[in-house]
């Protein structure tokens, strides 16, 4: 649950809103802060008033993102049967998500240092070693990086990995 929920229509949900946009678009190193600001018809100073910087904003949109997807996962693992089947529902429902929600390429890119990886530690109950759900992690980000071209073969290649 998030601890907060910006009111629509304010500077800060707007930003929220383009930044989604704009990181998704762009990707997080190439994202300008006046081009966020401008998406989002405020001013620099609201998006540093809010966030604190440009990565406070990457922060909280992948954060919740992230938490969005791993609800997901949530849900595919208590249908799904045991074993394989569990971690290839969880990842293929978490892939579906980030198709759904517009934030591949967002989720595609590495956590942020020092940051955990909520995709990995989702799948470390379901695996047998925690390098195993790191790597099926890795598996399912590169899967988000081709998704914008071709969401079919991107999932197709995802299935594939998890069998």
């Amino acid at each position: 649950m998030r601890d907060w929920i910006p009111v629509p229509g304010t500077a800060k949900a707007r930003l929220v809103s383009a930044a989604i946009r704009r990181f998704e678009a762009d990707g997080f190193e190439a994202a300008a802060v006046a081009a966020l600001a401008a998406d989002a018809e405020v001013t620099t100073g609201a998006l540093y008033h809010h966030f604190g910087s440009k990565l406070g904003l990457y922060q909280v949109v992948r954060e919740e993102m992230e938490r969005r997807v791993v609800d997901r996962i949530a849900g595919a693992v208590a249908v799904a049967p045991d074993g394989r089947a569990r971690i290839a529902a969880a990842l293929l429902v978490a892939f579906d998500a980030a198709v759904h929600f517009s934030v591949c390429r967002i989720l595609a890119e590495p956590t942020p240092a020092n940051h955990p990886d909520p995709i990995a530690d989702a799948l470390h109950p379901l695996v047998p070693t925690p390098p195993t759900a790191t790597v099926l992690a890795a598996a399912w980000r590169a899967a988000l990086l081709t998704a914008n071209e071709n969401p079919k073969a991107a999932r197709a290649a995802l299935e594939y990995v998890v069998g």
